[in-house]
């Protein structure tokens, strides 16, 4: 982790996702005041599960994998956050601390903004909450998606369905795959990495991907999705 200043060749002034010019000039003039540009190198934590949480971040560059962490060595994945997205809301309006982790995938470049800014610019700025609540409701309907698959689906789903989320992100990303391991594709799951690597191997021989070492081809979305859907 590496503190980002304004002289520094990697230094962004601005904010330029949509949802920040929706500020009033004050607003912009808060939030500038209030964050933190920050550099992730690959393998950083961006954040930690119950660690105290002052600050909510947004991501400009780069991909990290947020997951929940379980007893022991176990843990399951939430999804991939990508630019343009915060991690940490939660904090901001409930308990102080971070409720999963996230970890880089690729270095990322973050802003670091003070959850009481956030929380101010909220309160004083429909068009800005109304943005925020949105991309929190998605994120729970995604996580509504994810315990349904774990609870009903049985293996063969729920390595398709890892499989297809994946290879949904290739398009802007296609390096994905490569950037993880066969563990994490088991814990996206939420199944042993033995049984993801028998699953994989199966797929493979019935045509539906190919193994390309690390990288995954995706041959069959058709039926891919019939398995997702049979669960």
């Amino acid at each position: 982790m590496k503190p980002i200043i304004e002289t520094d060749q990697e230094f962004i002034c601005d904010i330029q996702a949509p949802c920040f010019q929706m500020l009033t000039p004050e607003e912009v003039v808060l939030v500038r005041a209030s964050k933190t540009q920050i550099l992730f190198r690959k393998g950083d934590h961006l954040t930690k599960q119950g660690a105290f949480a002052s600050y909510a971040l947004f991501v400009i560059n780069g991909l990290a994998r947020q997951y929940i962490e379980g007893d022991g060595s176990k843990s399951f994945n939430l999804r991939i956050i990508k630019p343009g997205e915060f991690v940490g809301l939660s904090a901001i309006f409930t308990k102080n601390t971070f409720n999963y982790s996230s970890i880089a995938l690729t270095d990322c470049q973050v802003f670091l903004i003070e959850k009481d800014a956030i929380a101010k610019v909220v309160k004083q700025n429909g068009q800005f909450a109304f943005t925020m609540i949105k991309r929190y409701c998605e994120q729970n309907a995604n996580l509504f998606d994810t315990l349904r698959t774990v609870m009903y689906k049985q293996m063969n789903g729920r390595i398709a369905d890892t499989l297809l989320y994946i290879d949904g992100l290739k398009a802007e990303n296609p390096d994905i795959f490569q950037l993880l391991s066969r563990k994490d594709m088991a814990e996206f799951a939420g199944i042993s990495t033995e049984s993801a690597v028998k699953l994989l191997k199966s797929f493979e021989k019935d045509g539906l991907i190919e193994l390309r070492e690390k990288d995954i081809l995706v041959l069959n979305h058709k039926e891919l999705f019939e398995i997702s859907k049979k669960g």
